[in-house]
C-alpha cells in the first residue's frame, strides 16, 4: 500500500487480498450468485458479523473477544438461530425471515 505496487486480480485473490476474482465475462453472474447467498444467509447474524468487524478497529484483542461473545449471545436468541438449529437437524435447507 505504501509504494502502490500494481497487483494483478488473480494475485490478489491468491494472497488472500480480495475475495474472488472473476473474469469480466463472467464477472456479473458470478456476483449475482454470491449476492442471492447473502440474501438466503441470516440477515441479524450478518448484522452482528459486520458491527463485529467494524468494532476490531478500535478494540484491544480482550475487548473483541468480549464484543464477539456478546453478538453471538445476541445470534443465539434468535428465531433464525432456532431455524438454522432445526433445519441442521433435520437435514434440510434452513427458511430464515429476519427474526
Amino acid at each position: 500500500m505504501m509504494l502502490g505496487d500494481k497487483i494483478p486480480a488473480i494475485e490478489a485473490e491468491r494472497i488472500g487480498l480480495i475475495y474472488k476474482y472473476f473474469p469480466e465475462e463472467t464477472f456479473l453472474s458470478e456476483a449475482e450468485k454470491i449476492a442471492i447467498t447473502l440474501s438466503q444467509l441470516p440477515t441479524k447474524g450478518l448484522a452482528f458479523t459486520k458491527r463485529a468487524l467494524n468494532k476490531s478497529l478500535d478494540q484491544s484483542l480482550e475487548q473483541q473477544l468480549q464484543t464477539e461473545d456478546s453478538f453471538q449471545r445476541k445470534a443465539a436468541a434468535t428465531n433464525d438461530f432456532s431455524e438454522g438449529v432445526s433445519a441442521f437437524l433435520e437435514k434440510r435447507t434452513p427458511n430464515f425471515k429476519g427474526d
